[in-house]
């Protein structure tokens, strides 16, 4: 298997209200509408794609569960390449309908980092670090 992950699916309650969230409040490209019954978003090297949550529990095994705790032990990161960014991007999630989880706040590893949870409670980390270097797509330089 290559190192990579072609795909992120998040299992929503509703396409509609989850693509405004994320196309219109956040602004990540689509070329998809709701009404094509899946949404792929892309980003850099990975795509973000958003699907019916029962529809995509069907898709893992007839009667899989869809209940979750409100914390799964998932979170998603999007890696500022700035600290004013992280207080940006954790505003403009909020001005979308995002819930600020914990504001941006200096970090025991030296960062600076804050979440958001969107419509659905799906965790979102945004993060800064000064030694963190990025390829030219934006993709994290993992060392």
């Amino acid at each position: 298997m290559e190192p990579r992950i072609s795909i992120i699916t998040l299992g929503v309650r509703d396409l509609g209200r989850s693509y405004e969230f994320y196309h219109d409040g956040l602004r990540l490209p689509t070329t998809r509408s709701p009404s094509d019954g899946i949404i792929f978003f892309q980003t850099a090297g990975t795509c973000l794609a958003l699907y019916p949550r029962d529809e995509l529990a069907r898709d893992v095994a007839p009667g899989f569960p869809t209940d979750r705790s409100r914390f799964p032990g998932v979170t998603l990161a999007y890696n500022a390449r700035t600290r004013d960014e992280v207080d940006t991007v954790l505003a403009q999630a909020r001005n979308a309908g995002a819930v600020i989880e914990k504001p941006a706040v200096v970090t025991s590893w030296g960062g600076y980092s804050g979440y958001f949870s969107d419509p659905d409670g799906y965790l979102w980390e945004v993060a800064w670090a000064e030694s963190w270097k990025f390829h030219p797509d934006g993709s994290l330089v993992i060392e």
